[in-house]
């Protein structure tokens, strides 16, 4: 079975982290959500509390497919401060799948993964992505990072991870299901 990680932050885009769990899930991926706070507990952008099933720093990452970083503010900052999340995402992008929506991958670019690489960012923070090209494309695929623009493009980034990891069929079923 093919398996993600979402982390949340403190502030983060609730429908970025939370859409993208919905949808892996309906495509039979063993999604985990784990916080990078100091307790289970994680409070959204628009402060909605969630619950992520494990704290970082207890997450199976080795048995993982798949990192994902929602955007949002303060969340991205919170999850640029993360060492776990650093450490975490050099790791996957060496040879996993590894994808940030909206201001998240701006947290890639920090860490020069996007250096030479196509991806896309919410507007606002296109002078942070240093070393990326930039498409301006809702979702971008380039090899094993997959970058998303924003809450819009929300349904067609999961949509994508969807698709990668358990095939268009897949997704497509999901697509139909859910009237996209």
């Amino acid at each position: 079975m093919k398996r993600a990680i979402v982390l949340l932050a403190d502030g983060f885009e609730e429908c970025e982290g939370l859409l993208t769990v919905d949808i892996l899930r309906r495509a039979g991926v063993d999604v985990v959500t784990a916080s990078v706070t100091n307790g289970r507990e994680v409070l959204s952008s628009h402060r909605v509390t969630v619950a992520a099933d494990v704290l970082a720093e207890e997450a199976d990452f080795d048995g993982t497919d798949l990192l994902v970083l929602p955007g949002g503010m303060p969340g991205t900052m919170n999850l640029a401060e993360s060492s776990i999340v650093q450490k975490q995402c050099l790791r996957f992008a060496e040879d996993r799948l590894l994808a940030a929506i909206c201001a998240a991958p701006s947290v890639l670019a920090s860490l020069g993964l996007l250096e030479g690489k196509k991806a896309t960012v919410h507007p606002s923070f296109a002078e942070q992505m240093k070393g990326a090209e930039l498409t301006g494309q809702g979702v971008t695929v380039d090899g094993n990072i997959i970058t998303g623009q924003g809450l819009g493009a929300a349904i067609p980034f999961a949509l994508v991870l969807a698709e990668i990891l358990m095939g268009a069929e897949t997704a497509d079923r999901i697509s139909d299901a859910i009237c996209w």
